[in-house]
């Protein structure tokens, strides 16, 4: 992705977030001269990975598939005795029309939210042995506290303020559905690791490689300095 891409997408989510009275924790605002200047009492945002994430998951097309996250807080799972946090919340948008492709989670359950905007679709699915898409084994779900059997590849739709809790090894695909416009979602889960913690079906890469076109709006989750021992 072009580092122009990252900045637009940015100003564009800040605006979003913005017109919905949505406000975000300070880190989520800092320039890159101000990070320059973050000492060692910014550790938990670094080893954490709070702030900025954008990605096309290595399809170079984030128009269609992609996803903007947010992540506003986090525990640890490798080294819970310094973060004992064992919680995750993030904000994600799924554009209209745009594909966060099939993947699920050996360790994290967590709770998807559709906090407003649009209309948010997602199919599911069971892993097989394999880890490879069930076709004929039900999905079993909780939506709203609601116990929900569906047939494998089963479609299913959360109007604003309706949630579901994906569990373990339940593939998931989502997007925002079109003619409904973006979907600001909220996720709250257990401790998250985008590093060791996703299982993509088709092997798409978690996190792009930046062209450098211009300089960086915000730092990335990934690309905060260095700030000393903690």
């Amino acid at each position: 992705m072009k580092r122009s891409e990252i900045n637009q997408i940015i100003r564009e989510t800040e605006q979003l977030l913005a017109a919905h009275q949505i406000e975000l924790p300070p880190f989520m605002k800092w320039t890159p001269e101000e990070w320059a200047r973050k000492g060692p009492e910014c550790q938990e945002i670094r080893d954490n990975q709070l702030g900025w994430d954008i990605t096309d998951f290595g399809s170079g097309d984030f128009e269609h598939v992609g996803l903007t996250a947010l992540t506003l807080r986090n525990g640890n799972q490798k080294d819970p005795s310094r973060y004992p946090k064992p919680y995750a919340e993030k904000i994600l948008i799924a554009r209209e029309g745009q594909i966060t492709p099939f993947h699920f989670h050996w360790y994290k359950m967590e709770d998807i939210i559709n906090r407003g905007g649009g209309v948010l679709m997602m199919q599911l699915y069971c892993a097989d042995e394999n880890e490879q898409l069930d076709l004929s084994r039900d999905v079993v779900i909780i939506s709203d506290g609601v116990r929900l059997v569906l047939p494998a590849g089963s479609f299913l739709e959360l109007q604003p303020g309706q949630s579901v809790t994906y569990t373990q090894y339940m593939y998931h695909q989502f997007w925002g559905k079109e003619g409904c416009g973006d979907v600001i979602i909220g996720e709250v889960s257990m401790c998250n690791d985008d590093d060791s913690d996703n299982r993509f079906l088709k092997g798409q890469g978690r996190f792009p490689a930046i062209e450098e076109d211009e300089p960086p709006y915000r730092l990335l989750c990934k690309e905060y300095p260095a700030g000393g021992e903690g």
